[in-house]
């Protein structure tokens, strides 16, 4: 098979977690990292480290796709402007999906967004863009996550439930079926959202 070239944004504690998920799909290639300027000529998990954020244009003609490896606790500021910016300069995101994890072949994944090991998401079910759907999070049949969103580990967003774009849905949190959760929220580690 005949694999992808991809380039990360972001080289801290998600990147490395992005990196597994990539290797396991045995459908891109690694050719390198963007991150801060010092750390240019290190490796993460023996991946180089190539250039800044003011650099990443130049890669553009390198790689097939591009994802951001950014973490994202609270707002997703910065992954959201990097993905608009580049977005605009006809950049394509890689949509990475562990084969560890269960996505049903009546949901709609968007561009730009990873699945990480032993998520689930159902029938039905719609990822937008730039969204970190964490290891073990449950997103059930009919929900809908908004663009920007990071649904954290072992969270799980019941039926028919709506998270507004720009959210973060932290580890653990349970939400009744058919909420409408509004855009830009917080919802913290454990929460009962009712």
């Amino acid at each position: 098979m005949n694999k992808k070239k991809i380039i990360l944004i972001g080289g801290g504690g998600h990147c490395k977690s992005c990196i597994d998920v990539i290797e396991q799909t045995k459908k891109f290639e690694i050719i390198g990292i963007i991150d801060l300027a010092e750390k240019v000529g290190q490796a993460i998990l023996g991946y180089p480290i190539i250039g800044t954020d003011e650099q990443t244009l130049s890669f553009k003609n390198k790689a097939d796709f591009f994802l951001l490896t950014i973490g994202q606790i609270g707002l997703p500021k910065r992954r959201k402007n990097i993905f608009e910016e580049l977005k605009k300069e006809g950049c394509l995101f890689a949509t990475v999906i562990s084969p560890l994890a269960y996505v049903s072949n009546h949901a709609d994944i968007k561009e730009g967004s990873i699945i990480m090991h032993h998520a689930i998401i159902n029938a039905n079910a719609v990822i937008g863009e730039n969204c970190i759907i964490n290891t073990k999070a449950l997103v059930e049949h009919d929900a809908e996550i908004g663009n920007n969103c990071h649904v954290s580990t072992a969270s799980i967003i019941n039926g028919g439930v709506t998270l507004g774009d720009d959210s973060f849905y932290g580890s653990g949190a349970v939400c009744k079926e058919y909420l409408k959760i509004k855009k830009e929220s917080f919802i913290k580690a454990n929460s009962i959202v009712k």
